[in-house]
């Protein structure tokens, strides 16, 4: 029974709706909480469902965050309604689409943002009592200093009633700062499933402990053959690559470098559903062989007219070159103003173009968390000896930047510079 204190309501919540391994969870309060694991484990889910239940019950408010903002209503937003909506209390809630708050009738509220908007999260400020939990969904997107400076967001309230951090992902590599900050720290354990403390509680969860999953959607996880994306997409293991693709790149802020950048490049690789749409945009110093990848867009569920707008926004009438497998969705790009060209592709294309790419040096702006992401991940394919096959091949998974902001993009630039006395000709 959970009682909304303004106005006097009483709200029965069935606990079935839970997973039982989360259902302990409901209400810790330890000052730092993690919830990771393998994909669709009902991480999401259940912290949606937490949010709903505290702002029912009065007396705390929710900063809900992800890293780029354009990424929240499709994501913890949609999801938090989705929970408000399945426990049948609508009318207690005021939902506003535009600045993307929710505030309970008691008062209480949840507010979504994105840590690239900095100055959006300063201006915040409750209509009743303080930040008192902060919840950062895909939380391997951000890095440390934010999430630190974000706890100093939490100062002030009443002495009995305890802040919380809420980080909520997929493993990735075990190189993270929050693996290091959190896990290495209490000597975690790869088979280990939960550590609790007055600071910090970790919970580790696969598709297992998602009773509500298809078995269509286990055998999606169950089948994966990649021994790197079964380690952590179907049973929740911080990560460990060894045969990377790329170890020819760095991070730099390149913000006061941006009006230097005339010789750009511009790629896109199309996506809807499962997949992202991803561009990307990057300067080629031809002469020092070095990329400056410094912008990039990365979305799910965008439909060619919306993602021709963001592409005009972006790069204007500069030329995108674009996979030419859609070229329906090309058409409707270059209907709506966008300046397109589909890539050539061909035999050998793929590794041609890894090759060239691993000849030449890879800045990527600080900025740019999912180009950083794919290069860190990408790797190639392994044979049953834990060895490259050969001939070399890539994991087709995770590479929409590489493929369409880099591969496409550079296509031109590699059929002028042959790699290995052989040249690609597209």
């Amino acid at each position: 029974m959970i009682e909304v204190l303004e106005p006097d309501i009483d709200i029965e919540i069935d606990p079935a709706i839970f997973n039982n391994a989360y259902y302990p969870y409901l209400y810790d309060m330890s000052r730092v909480q993690i919830y990771y694991g393998g994909g669709s484990s009902g991480k999401s889910v259940f912290e949606s469902q937490r949010v709903v239940i505290d702002l029912l019950a009065g007396g705390r408010n929710y900063l809900v965050c992800r890293q780029v903002g354009r990424t929240i209503r499709r994501s913890v937003f949609n999801e938090i309604i989705r929970r408000i909506n399945e426990f049948g209390v609508r009318e207690l809630f005021k939902i506003n689409q535009t600045e993307f708050t929710i505030t309970c009738v008691n008062g209480y509220q949840a507010f979504f943002v994105g840590l690239d908007d900095v100055e959006k999260i300063k201006s915040i400020i409750p209509e009743r009592g303080v930040i008192t939990d902060i919840w950062i969904e895909e939380a391997t997107e951000t890095d440390k200093n934010t999430v630190k400076s974000l706890m100093k967001r939490q100062r002030g309230g009443r002495e009995d009633t305890p802040k919380r951090l809420t980080l909520t992902f997929n493993p990735i590599l075990q190189d993270h700062w929050i693996f290091e900050t959190y896990f290495a720290p209490i000597s975690w354990a790869e088979d280990q499933q939960n550590y609790q403390s007055k600071e910090l509680s970790i919970l580790k969860t696969w598709y297992i402990h998602n009773r509500f999953l298809t078995q269509a959607d286990k055998d999606d996880l169950i089948n994966e053959e990649d021994k790197y994306y079964r380690d952590v997409y179907t049973y929740g293991n911080w990560g460990v690559l060894g045969n990377l693709i790329f170890k020819n790149w760095r991070i730099e802020d390149l913000s006061y470098m941006r009006n230097q950048f005339t010789n750009r490049r511009h790629g896109l690789d199309f996506g809807f559903a499962s997949d992202p749409a991803a561009f990307g945009s990057s300067h080629y110093d031809k002469k020092k062989k070095t990329i400056y990848f410094y912008q990039e867009f990365y979305e799910r569920g965008l439909v060619n007219d919306e993602l021709a707008t963001e592409v005009l926004k972006a790069i204007g009438n500069e030329l995108i070159k674009c996979d030419s497998a859609e070229p329906k969705s090309i058409k409707e790009l270059e209907n709506a103003g966008v300046n397109t060209e589909g890539a050539r592709k061909g035999p050998d294309s793929v590794l041609f173009g890894l090759q060239w790419l691993q000849g030449q040096k890879i800045v990527v702006d600080k900025s740019c968390i999912f180009m950083q992401t794919e290069l860190r991940k990408a790797h190639w394919k392994e044979g049953p000896d834990g060895k490259p096959v050969s001939p070399p091949k890539p994991v087709d998974k995770d590479n929409h930047l590489i493929d369409g902001a880099l591969r496409y993009a550079y296509e031109d630039d590699m059929l002028e510079t042959p790699i290995k006395g052989r040249s690609y000709k597209g």
